[in-house]
Order: structure tokens, then C-alpha cells, then sequence
């Protein structure tokens, strides 16, 4: 037996397992142990029917090879050409399973952080970080995922200095963690008399959203305030003491949160804010102390790499990490990504595969 089928079949005993533990009381009954749990199962699930497949096939095969030594030649004929069908088909699946048993970030599955700011260009760095906020927006809608505001900062010119949100939706970090980076845009400002392009930046950070259970905070490590509400959010909002500050008193992490209804929604967003805050503040510890790339293989997700260029003047996008160009800007700033996503996440498997192929 290969050394992959030896994985395959310990993955088959943990699916079993797993189909076992969800079916006792004491599982049912608690709600975040099924949750895990339905989240593993939905992981391991794909991988086991398509080792299923391959081995229904390779049985087939096998008969087929003994069917081929009859003295029959009508028999051996019709052997040879079951052969000729089945050994493409078993690497076919092969091949499926080399994709499918890639490693997997477990936070993949997770809701989504972003938090965008206008970086270098001033106002019209403000303003990209507008657009960019609201092509996500327009994919997250074509995907009927919801996005929640945590967090804006609007500039006098338009756009935003911040506006953080959370993105609910399954798969919704696996998707969008390639965006973290510094996108850069080329284009004529309105403010531009002399026609001249300019460049700016706004930088994007993509973070999981972190379940309690998974990552504790200490409540003593927290600096909680409440404070009055500025401005837009309705009359009720800014008569009282709505508006939520956290400070994470070990790493200066400042999470700050008015867009809800009520101070203990407001105090609930930003608690979940500061968790993936401070959750990836400590991954990027981890893994530059051991010297490892972050997240993935085609980029660090350091805010200061630029990722991307947006070039208006000639309608097109460049993502400088696999080399991607389309000279359809108007498209994807119209939150049609799904090319691009997908481009990002194959060149992030083969990346993977590369480095860890599989025996």
C-alpha cells in the first residue's frame, strides 16, 4: 500500500469516527462540538468519495488485468479495452486527491475581517480605498454573502481614511486572504487640472474571524471604554454612550466600534475585532520567527508588499504575484473577481503542491 492510501484510509477511519461522535447525546446537545465537527466532516467529505471512486476503479482494473490472461479472444479483446478506459480514469482521481489533500488553512472555512485605509496619495488614496470597499461590497452581493460595517473613518474628499467589516459567509477567509497587501492605482484625479496620473495606495488586511473557543483572550490584557458616538448613525446614537474602544494593552491593538444599535452590540464587534486582531499580530509572530512565509506560498500578506495595480488609463489589472493581467479594470471594480480569485487560489495549490508533493 502507497504511502498515500495509508493517509486516505486514516482519513476514512476519522470520517467514520466523526459520523459516530455526532450521533451521541452528548454531542447533539452541545452546539459548538457539532459545529466543529460538521465543519471537518464537510472538509473530509469530498476526499473520501473521491477515494471511494479510485478504489471501485482500481478493482475494476485489476479484474480487468485478470480477465486479459483468458485464452478467450473476445474476452481479451473486450479486457484490453476496459483497460484503455480505466487507467486514465485512475489517474484522473489521482490527481483529484493530490488537489484535494493540499493542506488546508483550518481557518479557511471562517467569516472574514477586512479593514482597508487610504494610504500613500492622500485624498485620492482615501478615495481608492472607497472604490476597492465597494468592489468587494458588489462581489459579496453576487455571492449573497452579508457584510457587517465594524468601523468607518469617511474623508472630506470622499472614500475612506478606514472602514473595517466583517464578511459572513462559508469559505468567505479561504477567498478573500490573498487580498492582503498594498493596491496601488494609477489614474488622473478629479482634482488634476493638468490631466497628469498620479499613483496611490490603500492597503487591505484580511483577517479569520476567531470563535472563543479557539483563541481566548484575557479579559485583564483589555482596556474597555465607552464614549459618545461622531458622526453618522442616527439621533439615538449620538445621544448616548454607544461607542465602544478596546485597547490590548500587550500589543497597543486599538479596536474601536459605533456602527451597531446599542453599546452591548457595539462591545460584542469590537471583542470579536480585537480576537482576530490580536490572533494574527501573534501568526505573523509565530512564522516570522521561524522564518516561514505567512499564510500562503504567492505572498506574505504584509500590508507594505504590493500585490496589485489598477491602471485606469489603460483599463487594466496586474497582480504582480502570479503575474495575472486583464485589461478589464471596469469589470473588476465592478466586483466581477471570480477570475481572479480563482487564479489566485490554483497558483496558491500549485505553489503547495510544489513544495509538498505527494508520494
Amino acid at each position: 500500500m502507497s504511502k498515500i492510501e495509508q493517509r486516505l484510509d486514516g482519513m476514512v477511519d476519522r470520517y467514520n469516527e466523526i459520523n459516530e461522535m455526532m450521533m451521541r447525546s452528548d454531542v447533539v446537545s452541545d452546539r459548538r462540538q457539532m459545529a466543529k465537527l460538521g465543519r471537518e466532516q464537510n472538509e473530509l467529505t469530498p476526499i473520501i468519495e473521491t477515494y471511494q471512486q479510485y478504489k471501485k476503479t482500481k478493482e475494476e482494473l485489476e479484474d480487468a488485468k485478470v480477465l486479459a490472461q483468458e485464452d478467450d479472444k473476445e474476452i481479451r479483446e473486450m479486457a484490453m479495452m476496459e483497460m484503455e478506459e480505466l487507467e486514465p480514469q485512475i489517474q484522473m482521481y489521482l490527481d483529484k486527491l493530490e488537489l484535494l489533500l493540499v493542506p488546508k488553512d483550518p481557518n479557511d472555512s471562517h467569516n472574514c475581517i477586512m479593514e482597508i485605509r487610504g494610504a500613500a496619495g492622500g485624498d485620492e488614496g482615501n478615495i481608492f480605498a472607497g472604490d476597492l470597499f465597494r468592489m468587494y461590497l458588489k462581489y459579496c452581493e453576487a455571492k449573497r454573502w452579508k457584510i457587517e460595517i465594524i468601523e468607518s473613518e469617511t474623508s472630506e474628499a470622499g472614500g475612506y481614511s478606514l472602514i473595517s467589516f466583517k464578511v459572513n459567509g462559508e469559505g468567505a477567509y479561504g477567498t478573500f486572504k490573498f487580498e492582503s497587501g498594498s493596491h496601488r492605482v494609477q489614474r488622473v484625479p478629479k482634482t488634476e487640472s493638468q490631466g497628469r496620473i498620479h499613483t496611490s495606495t490603500a492597503t487591505v488586511l484580511c483577517m479569520p474571524e476567531i470563535e472563543e473557543e479557539d483563541f481566548e483572550l484575557d479579559m485583564n490584557d483589555l482596556e474597555i471604554d465607552t464614549m459618545r458616538s461622531s458622526g453618522a448613525g442616527g439621533q439615538h446614537i449620538n445621544k448616548t454612550d454607544s461607542a465602544v474602544r478596546i485597547l490590548h494593552k500587550p500589543t497597543g491593538i486599538v479596536v474601536k466600534c459605533q456602527d451597531g444599535r446599542s453599546q452591548h452590540e457595539n462591545r460584542a464587534t469590537a471583542l470579536m475585532t480585537i480576537r482576530a486582531r490580536v490572533y494574527e499580530q501573534q501568526q505573523q509572530e509565530k512564522e516570522a520567527k521561524n522564518e516561514k512565509e505567512r499564510m500562503s506560498k504567492i505572498g506574505t500578506g504584509d500590508r507594505a508588499e504590493k500585490i496589485r495595480t489598477y491602471n485606469y488609463p489603460q483599463n487594466r489589472v496586474t497582480d504582480h504575484r502570479i503575474g495575472y493581467t486583464v485589461n478589464q479594470l471596469d469589470r473588476i471594480m465592478d466586483g466581477r473577481l471570480d477570475d481572479l480569485m480563482n487564479a489566485l487560489s490554483l497558483a496558491d495549490q500549485q505553489a503547495k503542491l510544489a513544495g509538498d508533493k505527494l508520494e
